[in-house]
C-alpha cells in the first residue's frame, strides 16, 4: 500500500493551487484520526507525531548571545588596552569557585569571591571588579558559554562593558585566559574548598601574580605595564570628560 503521505496530492492539482495541501497538513490529519492502518502505513509507523526540533537540546542556552565573530578586529590584536577575559575557577566537586578576569594587554589579573556558582553570584562579582576600574580600561568582556554568564546584558548595563562569547569547546579564543588560569591554579589547587579565601585573601593572591615580571612584557610585571596604560588614558583627551 502506497503511504498517505507520498500520494502526491497536488500533483493531481497542479494548475489549481487552492487544492494544494501540505506534508504537515497530511501528517496532522493522519495523527488526529484513531490509531489504526493510516498510521501503520507511514514509513516509520510511529505512534505520535516526532517533533520536528527533536535531537536539539536546547536547555541552558544563553540569551542573545554576541559571538566573539562580531567583536571588532582591533581588540584580537592586544594592542588595545579594556579589553579583559574571564572565567570561574572550580573548586572540590564544583561546589565553590573563585571569578577571574585578566585585561587582555597587561595580564593583569582580578579576582571575584563567589558565594556560588549561580548567574547571580557572577553579575555580582564581575560588575563589581569591573566597577572598580576607570571607564577607559573596562571596553570589553569575552567569555565561554558558561551558564553562569545567562545575566550578561544585566552586566552590560551595569557597567557598560561589551560582552563577547566563544564558540563551545573553544579555549584558544581566550588563550590569555587559559595561560591565567594555570597560573592561578598554583595558588588555588584543583580539589580544594575554594569557598574559605575571602575576599581580601584572593586579592591578595591577585597582587602576587600582578607583581611578577613577565617575559612576554620583557620582564615588567603586569602591574607596570597597567599603571603605564593607566597614566596613558588618564592623558588623553577623552578622558578628561
Amino acid at each position: 500500500m502506497v503511504a498517505p503521505a507520498d500520494i502526491g496530492y497536488t500533483e493531481m492539482y497542479v494548475s489549481n493551487r487552492l487544492q494544494h495541501v501540505s506534508h504537515e497538513t497530511i501528517y496532522t490529519a493522519i495523527y488526529a484520526q484513531p490509531r489504526g492502518e493510516l498510521i501503520a502505513c507511514l514509513r516509520h509507523g510511529h505512534s505520535a507525531r516526532m517533533s520536528r526540533t527533536r535531537g536539539t537540546d536546547r536547555r541552558g542556552q544563553i540569551p542573545d548571545m554576541v559571538s566573539i565573530h562580531v567583536r571588532p578586529p582591533e581588540i584580537e590584536d592586544q594592542l588595545l588596552p579594556g579589553h579583559w577575559e574571564g572565567d570561574f575557577i572550580k573548586g572540590a566537586n564544583n561546589q565553590s569557585s573563585v571569578g577571574f578576569l585578566v585585561e587582555r594587554t597587561s595580564r593583569l589579573v582580578l579576582l571575584a569571591k563567589m558565594e556560588d556558582t549561580t548567574a547571580a553570584s557572577a553579575l555580582a562579582g564581575f560588575s563589581a571588579k569591573l566597577n572598580s576600574i576607570v571607564a577607559p580600561l573596562r571596553q570589553s568582556f569575552t567569555y565561554d558559554q558558561g551558564k553562569e554568564m545567562s545575566r550578561h546584558q544585566e552586566l552590560t548595563a551595569a557597567t557598560g562593558v561589551n560582552v563577547y562569547f566563544c564558540d563551545p569547546h573553544s579555549p584558544w579564543q581566550r588563550g590569555t585566559c587559559e595561560n591565567t588560569n594555570g597560573l592561578l591554579r598554583q595558588y588555588l589547587p584543583k580539589g580544594t574548598d575554594l569557598s574559605v579565601y575571602s575576599q581580601d585573601e584572593l586579592d591578595a593572591i591577585a597582587d602576587s601574580l600582578n607583581s611578577r615580571p613577565r617575559a612576554t612584557h620583557a620582564f615588567h610585571s603586569p602591574f607596570e605595564v597597567f599603571a603605564a596604560t593607566l597614566a596613558s588614558a588618564s592623558q588623553s583627551p577623552s578622558s578628561r570628560h
